[in-house]
């Protein structure tokens, strides 16, 4: 899986020297025509039909079964584990409002690009919602409607994105095709809201369903913009030399929490000569928190690793990100939780591969994230919910 959402899943939705995220998601997403098929439904719990997206890949599967056999003991804030997928690259999964539905970009075994899934949170009613075309990142419900958004690549091509050039050594590929598309949820009434001959990607939306926040770099650097859902009053947020990403709003609408890493002296001037060629080198990123408004930047970590898909607590006074912090080999990550005062950092997870893109319903009593454990091959990532326990 590609990280879409920020440059990175892959290969680290950040990070420092992280080869795994490298692999992990580059790949998240599933190409080509759809057919669901239903399983016979389990007994008990949230028990739903394994579906099949048999016109991708027949190892494509979602359903809900209880895994808590998969939770490490250290992982005190986790009970009642469900695993959702079952094969390929998944994550980037996000809770409606209503918390009934959720959209992922998924990659089956066999597939070929990135696309858009959205399910119920026991697995059912499976569907791709994007073209099936190019490669598609980060989609979020847009709160009180129908509808959902997410940036594509499928207007400038229908195959996949190229590789970016790696004899420059191990480098992100910014492809200028992507836009930030509105549809319904059924993948219908596609509508473009940005163009521009630069990367416009990695949207969010406030829960009150009035903004989309989104990465761009149409202004020449990687920063986050602001927009209302048909596009207009476009704002820029950031402007400091250096990537600018991945951000998402607290849930009263009043912060935006982000990942960033900027670069000084040569590795600015090597930042620079790459985002001309459309990439960009993996360094060390860091969470900041700003006002809605792009007022009253504060960084909140400051660890040397890279930290990544931060989300805020509902109280608004704590988050929760993946770093690979304390990782022998820069290739391990786990969820981490701060203040966002900067105390009181906490690891959640501790599988020792990879755990990431959490996000808490609306309540803040269930966690979903993407994680390697109990996977079936290396570096396939499925789709988990868990009870979360203070």
């Amino acid at each position: 899986m590609r990280d879409s959402r920020g440059i990175g899943i892959a290969g680290l939705p950040g990070g420092a020297g992280a080869t795994f995220l490298l692999t992990l998601l580059a790949g998240l997403a599933a190409c080509g025509g759809q057919e669901e098929q239903e399983a016979e439904a389990s007994a008990g719990g949230m028990e739903a039909p394994v579906q099949t997206v048999a016109a991708v890949d027949p190892g494509f599967e979602t359903g809900s079964r209880a895994v808590d056999s998969l939770i490490h003991p250290d992982e005190v804030h986790l009970t009642n584990l469900r695993q959702l997928t079952y094969a390929g690259q998944n994550a980037e999964a996000y809770w409606s409002v209503d918390d009934e539905w959720i959209i992922f970009q998924a990659t089956p075994r066999d597939g070929n690009c990135d696309q858009q899934y959205v399910m119920r949170p026991d697995g059912s009613e499976l569907r791709m919602v994007s073209t099936g075309k190019g490669r598609t990142t980060c989609g979020y419900f847009i709160p009180g409607t129908d509808k959902i958004v997410y940036g594509s690549t499928h207007l400038a091509s229908d195959e996949c994105p190229p590789d970016p050039d790696m004899s420059q050594g191990y480098v992100w590929g910014l492809f200028p095709g992507y836009d930030v598309f509105v549809s319904d949820v059924d993948g219908s009434n596609l509508t473009r809201l940005t163009d521009n001959p630069r990367y416009d990607a990695e949207p969010t939306m406030s829960r009150d369903g009035e903004w989309i926040v989104f990465t761009s770099m149409r202004e020449g650097d990687l920063d986050i913009y602001k927009m209302r859902t048909d596009g207009s009053e476009l704002t820029r947020l950031t402007d400091t030399p250096g990537y600018d990403g991945g951000p998402f709003f607290s849930y009263d609408g009043t912060k935006i929490i982000y990942r960033a890493s900027h670069p000084e002296g040569d590795e600015l001037a090597d930042y620079e000569r790459l985002l001309a060629q459309d990439m960009i080198r993996p360094s060390q990123l860091d969470i900041w928190i700003m006002d809605a408004d792009g007022g009253n930047k504060r960084q909140i970590t400051d660890n040397g690793a890279a930290n990544f898909g931060p989300y805020l607590f509902p109280s608004g006074d704590r988050l929760i990100f993946s770093s690979n912090l304390g990782s022998d080999n820069g290739r391990e990550f786990d969820l981490w939780a701060i203040d966002v005062d900067g105390t009181n950092l906490e690891q959640i997870t501790h599988t020792g591969d990879f755990d990431g893109f959490p996000m808490f319903n609306s309540d803040g009593t269930k966690l979903i994230f993407a994680s390697n454990r109990g996977n079936e091959l290396p570096r396939e990532t499925n789709v988990f919910i868990a009870d979360w326990v203070d």
